[in-house]
């Protein structure tokens, strides 16, 4: 009895999809690269080789593996295998020649340009239409009670706020992060991400339909 249910523990796979990879265009897909396994072994092994798709030019720079997909290669490898899945659903492949997405530098750093110059640019507009020197001279007066005296004493302090509050508000100092909580901006960007895998995952469903009913219809 206690062989028996031993075997059947290790008939058990235990299938978690990852979210997003990266392949080299004509690569074969395998399970072990759009999935994390745990079962026995050996048979992980085995499993972790099994090819579900190869890459062609017809497939765009996106490719689409959803759970079904992975079931019927493992039902048809290992009959009889109890497959219990957890987490996404699906997982979105990027196809890249050099098998991983470099980040372009000069888009960077013309954007990063864009941005410091374009944000300064906004800043200095809000104070020239608040009348920001007015204001900050008034208040050094009424806090001085000398009438012509310099901001100075109020704009040091107020432009060293300025950037501190930016530290805060984007939580890093370089490349070293205050605190493990995301800034607004990461939030955004995960969001847009989200926002854009969910649109092609859609998109990717479509065509396989489309081609699934016109080859249904031939």
């Amino acid at each position: 009895m206690s062989r028996s249910h031993a075997e059947e523990e290790n008939r058990v796979v235990y299938v978690r999809m990852r979210r997003r990879a990266v392949v080299r265009p004509g690569a074969v897909i395998r399970l072990g690269d759009v999935a994390r396994l745990v079962t026995e072994k050996e048979l992980q092994i085995r499993l972790e080789k099994l090819a579900l798709h190869k890459v062609t030019a017809g497939d765009g720079n996106m490719v689409l593996i959803d759970m079904l997909q992975v079931v019927k290669a493992i039902r048809e490898a290992e009959p009889g295998m109890v497959i219990e899945t957890f987490g996404e659903p699906h997982v979105l492949l990027e196809i890249s020649p050099a098998g991983e997405v470099k980040p372009r530098r000069i888009v960077l750093a013309l954007a990063w340009l864009l941005l410091f110059f374009g944000s300064g640019m906004a800043m200095m507009n809000f104070h020239a239409d608040v009348n920001m020197p007015a204001v900050q001279k008034r208040i050094t007066e009424l806090i001085t009670g000398k009438d012509g005296a310099h901001p100075w004493l109020f704009q040091i302090p107020y432009s060293i706020g300025v950037g501190m509050g930016m530290l805060l508000f984007f939580n890093r100092l370089l490349r070293k992060r205050l605190n493990d909580e995301p800034n607004p901006l990461e939030v955004e960007m995960f969001m847009y991400q989200e926002n854009v895998n969910h649109y092609v995952i859609t998109e990717e469903y479509r065509k396989k339909h489309e081609d699934r009913t016109g080859k249904d219809g031939d």
